[in-house]
């Protein structure tokens, strides 16, 4: 099985549970250049809320590259504060098959320090 297809396998079957559990969806992607992050409704058809290293605001932000940990942890810190302006406290983690290392952990913990439950 190739990488991507046990990626993929890995979140879908994550994302099964996380629409059992009928909470909002914390949905980290990550390219090799930039990281995304978005709050999607329990059903899955609404964005809520986003942030990513491509946005004009964050990119005055970073120095340096996007692609690394420190962006991703603005990524995190502007998608908890959004996430508080809706009223969002508690959502639950889909790393979307990535592993919990690296750039996702700082993105999670980020959003954590910022007020998000999950």
């Amino acid at each position: 099985m190739a990488k991507k297809e046990a990626r993929i396998r890995r979140a879908t079957r994550a994302r099964a549970k996380i629409r059992e559990i009928g909470r909002n969806r914390l949905c980290v992607f990550r390219s090799p250049r930039h990281m995304y992050a978005q709050i999607l409704s329990p059903d899955g058809e609404r964005v809520l809320a986003s942030a990513s290293t491509v946005e004009k605001e964050l990119r005055t932000q970073i120095d340096g590259y996007p692609g690394n940990c420190s962006a991703a942890t603005l990524v995190g810190q502007l998608i908890a504060q959004r996430a508080k302006t809706l009223g969002i406290s508690e959502v639950a983690f889909d790393r979307s098959g990535f592993r919990y290392h690296g750039r996702v952990k700082a993105l999670a913990e980020a959003a954590r320090q910022g007020g998000l439950a999950f």
